[in-house]
């Protein structure tokens, strides 16, 4: 029987030579739960009537988004600072304020967000059911929240909030994909949107799409590239039904439409539609 002492030597020898770091003094990184709580103070600052505290909505709306603002950026900076290197974390401050700046503007989107929810799905009873209940809309949230940090550069968090709302949606959205307004996913559960994906306005997607990246070669050293354009571009007003893959730095012309269960790498025009092809029996 292997004694606990050379398991211990053995996992300590993993340790040693791990690429990553394993073993030694504890490393900067910000805390899940306190990302989690972040996000769900951004939900009580966008949407307050569903998500709020009662008792603050007593005070004027002005003055109740700017208590909640400055809960959200003291959190939020303390955060970004563990995130960032820490020759850098004197900039955590500046990068949340720039952030905090947005939100207007991301507030306005997701209206549009909602809207298009709305019009694309008759199942919906009001506007105020997408708010509180649809996974698609809150995947959709938490998305526009971490896109701004992944614009900023700030490691880790983006891809934190993002995966959370993977958890409990089951639509996997990379924080660097670009969105335009106006986006619904319907159902949602296994979509995933690549990091370098750009969709356009007006466009809906169902369960299970996928826009996958395209394999690249590797560099002369044998390394994966990245950091290159390799994803789907959907233009305005395209639909995706579900369970569609559509692979690579494709373009999808304004107006297609893409039917479910299909696989699309190569460009589809303006306003076609990409079906299987029927079959004899």
């Amino acid at each position: 029987m292997t004694s606990n002492a050379d398991i211990a030597r053995a996992m300590a020898e993993n340790m040693a030579k791990a690429a990553v770091p394993l073993y030694g003094k504890k490393m900067r990184l910000p805390d899940r739960g306190a990302i989690i709580g972040i996000i769900k103070e951004f939900r009580r600052l966008l949407f307050p009537a569903y998500f709020g505290d009662p008792q603050l909505m007593a005070l004027p709306a002005e003055n109740y988004a700017a208590l909640l603002l400055e809960r959200v950026e003291t959190a939020l900076t303390a955060q970004v600072a563990l995130a960032l290197p820490e020759e850098q974390a004197f900039a955590a401050g500046a990068l949340t304020h720039e952030i905090l700046e947005q939100l207007p503007h991301i507030q306005e989107t997701l209206m549009t967000d909602i809207e298009a929810t709305f019009d694309g799905d008759p199942a919906a009873a009001d506007k105020e059911e997408i708010i509180f209940a649809y996974p698609g809309l809150f995947a959709i949230f938490v998305y526009r929240i971490a896109h701004e940090l992944y614009l900023r550069h700030i490691p880790m968090i983006p891809r934190m909030m993002t995966e959370y709302a993977h958890t409990k949606t089951g639509i996997d959205i990379h924080p660097g994909a670009t969105i335009g307004h106006h986006f619904s996913i319907d159902h949602g559960t296994g979509t995933v949107i690549g990091e370098t994906s750009v969709i356009g306005n007006h466009v809906r997607i169902f369960q299970g799409v996928s826009l996958a990246g395209a394999k690249l070669p590797p560099d002369e050293k044998g390394n994966t590239i990245r950091g290159i354009a390799r994803h789907p571009v959907l233009g305005d007003h395209v639909t995706v039904y579900s369970n569609a893959t559509l692979i690579g730095k494709i373009h999808i012309g304004e107006g297609a439409t893409i039917c479910g269960n299909v696989w699309v790498a190569e460009d589809v025009p303006a306003g076609a539609t990409v079906s299987q092809p029927e079959r004899e029996y």
